[in-house]
Formats: structure tokens, C-alpha cells, sequence
């Protein structure tokens, strides 16, 4: 078992590009040194968020890279390392843990719709060939598959190294399942933000958060009061903030964040096709929704 503790607020960081596609290291390094300025835990580069199925082999691991480079020593780094081929994920997988990540992350296969038996094989071949901690990602709105909680006690029966699940189901009694069945041995991670607050009330230990790209800050406090069980405190700050998470989805992920942080200069709103830039419409909402929060946070 890994003694790596998962706890707090780890942001899905996007993956800033240029005008003409390639990646914009500079605005990603400025995004990482906000990340770090406001208290998040950790960092997970080419999740979905990061746009991984479009960044190609090379771009993915440099990707990782410079995110390990940039704030080693000063957050956790848990690199999407997954596919929808067992082989690719292990090649991603190793290159990450030679980058030196405390953790990978690795997503449902998407798209082929594999058995359970199928999922079980493909965790297994890949926490096997590595030996850093694994934290699997159940999101069946995107994969087209769910991860059902017998399959993954049986991964972790399997493998050692498997210590957490970012439980992006939409389902808070998924995770009251999965915290009564496996809490002692998996720790459990919202992956969808407007429902943090009531998965850290049933035993999860944090989230991985799209918003906090945009509020790191204030993402990383409302997590941190619900984990302190300072409940009055954290439903004000959940609150505060579910405009917010709302609106960050307003269109397809990532754009609405990428919008959010063009809207502030941080970056381009860029993203790669097939995904479009967000309509006039919905970037208006997302800077009158960010700017409604900015005036109850001064007040």
C-alpha cells in the first residue's frame, strides 16, 4: 500500500494553446504558479479537462513534464495517463512515473465499451506495470461505460497500488457505496464540483475540480471547511460557489474555464477540434456569473 495521502482540492488543469494551436507553455506556467498561490493540493495534467484526446504522444508527456518540473516539491502531481487501449495507457502510465508524478490517474476506456471483466483486465495490466500509486476515473457520461463498485474491489484486491477513484458518476449514493464498501481501502474523490460537498459529507476525502482553474482559492477553502467539519461555514462557501460550477458546464468542458480565464487575460480561449470556442452568449453568462460571485465574495 502507498503511504501517498490523498486529501483536499486537485485541480483538472487545462492545457492553454496558442492561436495556432500549439500548446502556450508560458500561460501554463502562470496557471500552475496560481494554482500553487491558492492552496490547491495538487495538480492532474491531461485529464479530460487538459484535452488529452488531443494531444498527441509527445505533447502529453511534456505536458507532464512541465508540470512536475514547475512545482515539484510544492503540490502533488497526478498525471491522466488513460486510453481506450490497455497498451497506450501502460505506455503513458510509465513515461509519467519516469517524470516523476506522485500518482497517475487513469479514465474508464472510452468508446470500445468493454465488459467488466474487460475494465478489470485493463486496471490491472496497468497498475501492474507501474509502481506508483493509481487513482481511477469512473465517468460514464463521457466513456459511454460505468465502472460498477464489484468490478473495483476487485482491482483492488488485484493491485496494491490502486489507492483512489475520482467518482464522477453524478451519483452521490455511488459514492455513499463505494465509501461504506471500500473506505478503508480506497479514498474517494468527487470528480464533479457542485456535488462536493455532499460526497465529503458521506466520506470522500476531496475533489478534482474544474473551477478551481478559474477560483483555486476559493475552491480549495470550501473543501477544506467541509474535510474540517465545519459544516455552516462550508455549505456558505458550496453555495457561493455553485453558480459558478453551473456555469463552468454551460457548454463542453473545457471551454467554459478556458473562457473564464481568457476573460481575466491568463490565456487564449483556444481548444482543439472537434470542440468549439463557447458562444457569445455563454461567455457573457460566465463572466456576469464570475463577476456576481466577485461582488458577494467583497461583501
Amino acid at each position: 500500500m502507498s503511504d501517498l495521502r490523498l486529501q483536499g482540492t486537485y485541480t483538472a488543469i487545462v492545457t492553454p494553446f496558442r492561436a495556432d494551436g500549439s500548446i502556450d507553455w508560458a500561460a501554463f506556467d502562470v496557471l500552475l504558479e496560481a494554482q500553487v498561490h491558492g492552496g490547491v493540493e495538487g495538480i492532474v495534467p491531461c485529464g479530460t479537462t487538459g484535452e488529452s484526446p488531443t494531444l498527441t504522444h509527445e505533447e502529453h508527456i511534456e505536458v507532464v513534464k512541465r508540470t512536475v518540473s514547475r512545482i515539484a516539491g510544492r503540490l502533488q502531481v497526478i498525471a491522466g495517463t488513460g486510453s481506450n487501449s490497455t497498451h497506450e495507457a501502460i505506455s503513458l502510465s510509465k513515461a509519467a512515473e519516469q517524470a516523476g508524478v506522485q500518482a497517475i490517474m487513469v479514465v474508464v476506456p472510452y468508446y470500445n465499451k468493454p465488459t467488466q471483466e474487460g475494465l478489470y483486465r485493463h486496471f490491472v495490466e496497468v497498475a501492474n506495470a507501474v509502481r506508483c500509486p493509481v487513482v481511477i476515473y469512473n465517468i460514464p457520461g463521457r466513456t459511454g461505460i460505468d465502472l460498477l463498485a464489484d468490478t473495483l474491489a476487485r482491482i483492488c484486491e488485484a493491485s496494491s497500488n490502486v489507492i483512489g477513484t475520482k467518482e464522477a458518476t453524478g451519483n452521490v449514493l455511488r459514492a455513499q457505496q463505494l465509501v461504506l464498501r471500500l473506505g478503508k481501502r480506497l479514498t474517494v474523490l468527487s470528480g464533479d464540483d457542485a456535488l462536493t460537498l455532499a460526497m465529503i459529507a458521506c466520506g470522500a476525502r476531496g475533489v478534482i475540480s474544474v473551477t478551481s482553474n478559474v477560483l483555486p482559492a476559493e475552491v480549495a477553502r470550501a473543501t477544506r471547511l467541509a474535510l474540517e467539519g465545519k459544516l455552516d461555514e462550508a455549505r456558505r462557501a458550496h453555495l457561493a460557489l455553485l453558480p459558478v460550477h453551473e456555469a463552468m458546464f454551460l457548454e463542453a468542458n473545457p471551454g467554459p474555464a478556458k473562457a473564464a480565464l481568457s476573460s481575466r487575460g491568463i490565456m487564449l480561449d483556444a481548444v482543439r477540434g472537434p470542440l468549439a470556442p463557447v458562444s457569445e452568449n455563454t461567455r457573457r453568462a460566465i463572466v456576469a456569473t464570475l463577476a456576481e460571485y466577485g461582488r458577494g465574495a467583497r461583501g
